[in-house]
């Protein structure tokens, strides 16, 4: 069925684009591949998406701006998956540039709001165990739940003053920790940490290291790489390994653990507003981690939807690394024991 799009843009009233007031755009007069190369989502899907947000958006428009939700979840679209807020994405859908940039405003606070419902570790039993499988058959580390790295989004520089964005590569951005299982969906995604913090400063500041540490039982573990501190619940790698079955759990946990980069560079590929290669976000670092949330939140909604999270990866990696100086952590021998027979029991 078609999707009847009406809209009234106050801004060309005001304006003037011409005399043009009401403009129409019908979803079922443009072929799939403009929805998909415009927008970057199938039809399927934004129809779903208007569904979904379509309470939110009228709440948030209804003594406002009088742009339909359909329109604006095509508009926050276009922004997310092309980082620009150029006109002929306005024209397509007949907005101006302004009304655009309140449109991703509204659609990202509707997204925010659904976050819980699509990230989290919350799921049934029979998801976890599949899970855990999948993750075993990549490498055949046993009962892992999840993988969890940083990453850093570049935004533009909130102020001369405040230094506490610029990271060690000496460029303004927010420290992203993500959490994503076998399949590359997000389990956490804490998208507000300042840049100069190193990994191992918001690992454990993170809501992710509370919920783990005040489990008395752990169900699983997490594997981090090297920058993280090894505990009986996340899994590092041997900083010296030595025997060849130590340096086979090292081979297996690179192997698995570069499930959440490939997960990260699919959802900078796909969301070209995160892309450091098209600049970076013009926004202050509140709104910017809004976007990003919003981005991940989508992520999941796309892949629970049965969209491929990888469709759109790019080949190469991204360099995230970043050298750690922070203080060694005091040795927790239960966490070396549980390693340890873990290596004994699958890798020896």
């Amino acid at each position: 069925m078609a999707i009847p799009i009406a809209i009234l843009d106050c801004d060309l009233l005001l304006h003037g684009r011409g005399h043009k007031t009401l403009d129409r755009f019908d979803i079922e007069s443009v072929s799939d591949e403009f929805l998909l190369t415009t927008f970057g989502f199938p039809r399927e899907f934004i129809y779903y998406l208007v569904e979904l947000l379509r309470d939110s958006l009228l709440r948030r428009t209804q003594r406002s701006r009088a742009i339909s939700p359909d329109v604006q979840i095509l508009a926050a679209l276009g922004f997310y998956t092309s980082g620009s807020f150029q006109s002929k994405m306005g024209d397509a859908i007949g907005i101006s540039q302004a009304s655009m940039s309140r449109c991703v405003t509204n659609v990202t606070k509707a997204l925010i709001e659904k976050a819980s419902e699509f990230i989290g570790f919350t799921r049934d039993e029979a998801t976890k165990q599949q899970s855990k499988e999948e993750f075993y058959r990549v490498a055949g580390i046993p009962n892992v739940i999840g993988v969890i790295d940083c990453a850093h989004i570049a935004i533009k520089a909130p102020n001369a003053e405040d230094l506490s964005y610029v990271n060690k590569k000496g460029f303004h951005s927010i420290n992203c920790q993500l959490v994503c299982d076998a399949r590359g969906l997000l389990l956490s995604a804490e998208t507000h940490w300042p840049g100069s913090l190193t990994d191992k400063v918001v690992f454990k500041q993170s809501s992710v290291c509370k919920l783990f540490e005040d489990q008395e039982e752990h169900e699983g573990w997490l594997l981090g790489d090297s920058r993280y501190p090894l505990k009986k619940w996340l899994m590092t790698p041997l900083q010296y390994p030595e025997t060849p079955a130590d340096y086979r759990y090292n081979q297996a946990h690179t192997a698995t653990h570069e499930i959440v980069d490939r997960t990260f560079r699919a959802i900078q590929t796909r969301f070209r507003c995160l892309d450091g290669a098209k600049g970076y976000l013009q926004y202050s670092p509140e709104k910017c981690s809004n976007i990003i949330q919003a981005c991940c939140v989508l992520h999941n909604i796309s892949l629970q939807s049965g969209l491929d999270a990888w469709t759109f990866e790019r080949t190469e990696a991204t360099d995230q690394s970043e050298e750690g100086d922070d203080l060694p952590d005091a040795v927790d021998p239960e966490a070396v024991r549980v390693r340890q027979e873990l290596i004994l029991n699958h890798f020896s």
